[in-house]
């Protein structure tokens, strides 16, 4: 090989390497597809507060709520592979997005790099005070005798509050008339006005409802009542067999994020997920610190979890919006 050419690759593995170590050389956008005040926004706002310490510098939460988080998705989808935009995202990345939206041009496995997933947690069962049921049987009696009168509130269309109520209605065998909201937040206030019947809410946007008296728990929505929550009823013991629905929120980069600055946010992902401040405001929210045991490791997870949805959505005849 010529000298020049030799010289020249040392000089561009040498430049690669200073601009890995110098990252991230400004503050970092982390884009959030939900409206402040819901789950997701509560998870990047606990981490990305330490996450900013830990890499030296500020890690800006960006609220880009609608179209059931595909406006942020895709634009960081566009964003500029640098790591300087980053997403908080999950598993409707991968193929339910694509089902629901026909805006959504992106595809989880070419446009994004996972990097780690950060949090893990069950959704709740809550209804409005005054739905005249008392735990998970009376509601699906009641479901099941007036087909598509109750009315059940998402976060948006796709998104995994939805998919959660096309999986109860799936395991319970019941039809329900879904009622989509930009977030999290404004789909429980709907439930509290009494305006919908029911809703499968992150922890965080329905305890306070339910604390203040405005709505009532029923379940959590895997199998067996959760840690978190020891005294919410599982759906097992509320007679409902087949559906056994956790959420999480991961982080992700534009495709083509360089491996040197994926493993610098892993690493930083790892050390703040693992700092006990950071786990209990966490579990405050509901929601426990789940990082990931390589981005590989992650890769694959979200990969199975996006197929899952995606079949999930499918089968529910959704249609685009």
């Amino acid at each position: 090989m010529p000298r020049r050419t030799i010289l020249t690759l040392l000089l561009a593995t040498a430049g690669t390497a200073a601009w890995a170590q110098a990252y991230p050389a400004r503050p970092i956008t982390l884009a959030v597809g939900f409206p402040p005040g819901g789950g997701a926004d509560a998870v990047a706002r606990i981490v990305s507060e330490k996450l900013g310490r830990v890499l030296n510098q500020a890690v800006l939460v960006d609220n880009r709520p609608g179209a059931g988080t595909t406006l942020a998705s895709e634009f960081v989808a566009r964003a500029p592979a640098d790591g300087y935009t980053l997403l908080l995202g999950a598993a409707n990345l991968y193929g339910s997005d694509q089902i629901l939206y026909k805006s959504a041009k992106y595809d989880g496995a070419r446009h994004f790099t996972p990097i780690s997933r950060w949090s893990s947690a069950p959704l709740l069962l809550a209804v409005r005070k005054d739905l005249p049921v008392q735990n998970v049987k009376d509601l699906v009696a009641l479901a099941r005798s007036a087909p598509d009168k109750l009315t059940y509130s998402s976060s948006g269309a796709g998104v995994i509050t939805h998919l959660a109520g096309l999986s109860f209605s799936q395991a319970a065998g019941v039809k329900m008339l879904h009622v989509p909201f930009k977030g999290g937040a404004p789909s429980v206030q709907a439930v509290a006005a009494g305006d919908v019947d029911l809703t499968f809410a992150t922890p965080p946007s329905v305890l306070p409802m339910v604390q203040a008296g405005k709505m009532r728990l029923l379940a959590v929505t895997t199998q067996k009542r959760s840690p978190l929550f020891p005294q919410v009823p599982g759906l097992e013991e509320s007679g409902v067999q087949g559906m056994d629905f956790t959420f999480s929120f991961g982080l992700f980069g534009p495709a083509g994020l360089s491996p040197e600055v994926v493993k610098k946010l892993f690493d930083a992902s790892v050390q703040v997920l693992g700092d006990p401040d950071v786990k209990a405001q966490l579990e405050k929210q509901g929601n426990i610190a789940a990082p990931s045991e390589s981005p590989e490791e992650y890769r694959s997870w979200i990969l199975r979890e996006g197929a899952e949805s995606k079949a999930l959505t499918e089968r529910s005849g959704a249609s685009l919006q």
